[in-house]
């Protein structure tokens, strides 16, 4: 990967998650494996402990667990996070959805569509996805869907 490819990366980055992002998610060009698509495009990141993220066509990336893991431990609480309880946690991890009614507490800045962490109460990653409520609401929400889970952290 070159210089300059590592860069965007974390430029992207860094405007997707905010400051520091980048460098969460990209800690060294030497540590990454980069598919591309048939254009030069950077598609999937891997790493020695798994995917990363996808970047997609739209210029966003597609956390894996392995991304999500590496920006539980780079950002204080709440950043990122959806927390939920015991009752939903099993489900989650086996990769389905987490739903409001079972939400305590989010991130107040996360928007639909952005990228979400589904964190048990004790601070646990779940699985990672795609935020569907607004986080400043989404406890308050008594139905729906609150984060589109695109991969469960099986244990």
């Amino acid at each position: 990967m070159s210089d300059d490819e590592f860069r965007g990366l974390r430029r992207a980055a860094d405007y997707q998650f905010g400051g520091g992002g980048g460098t969460a998610l990209f800690a060294g060009a030497d540590a990454l494996d980069v598919t591309h698509t048939s254009s030069g495009r950077p598609r999937q990141i891997h790493t020695t402990d798994g995917r990363v993220a996808t970047y997609g066509d739209d210029g966003r990336f597609r956390l894996g667990l392995a991304g999500g893991s590496r920006l539980l431990d780079a950002f204080d609480a709440p950043r990122h996070r959806v927390v939920v309880g015991d009752e939903s946690e099993p489900f989650i991890r086996e990769g389905r959805n987490a739903f409001a009614k079972f939400v305590q507490s989010a991130d107040s800045a996360l928007r639909p569509g952005d990228e979400a962490l589904v964190v048990h109460e004790d601070g646990t990653l779940l699985a990672v996805g795609r935020a569907e409520l607004p986080g400043s609401g989404m406890d308050d929400f008594e139905t729906g869907m609150a984060v589109k889970v695109r991969q469960g952290a099986e244990k």
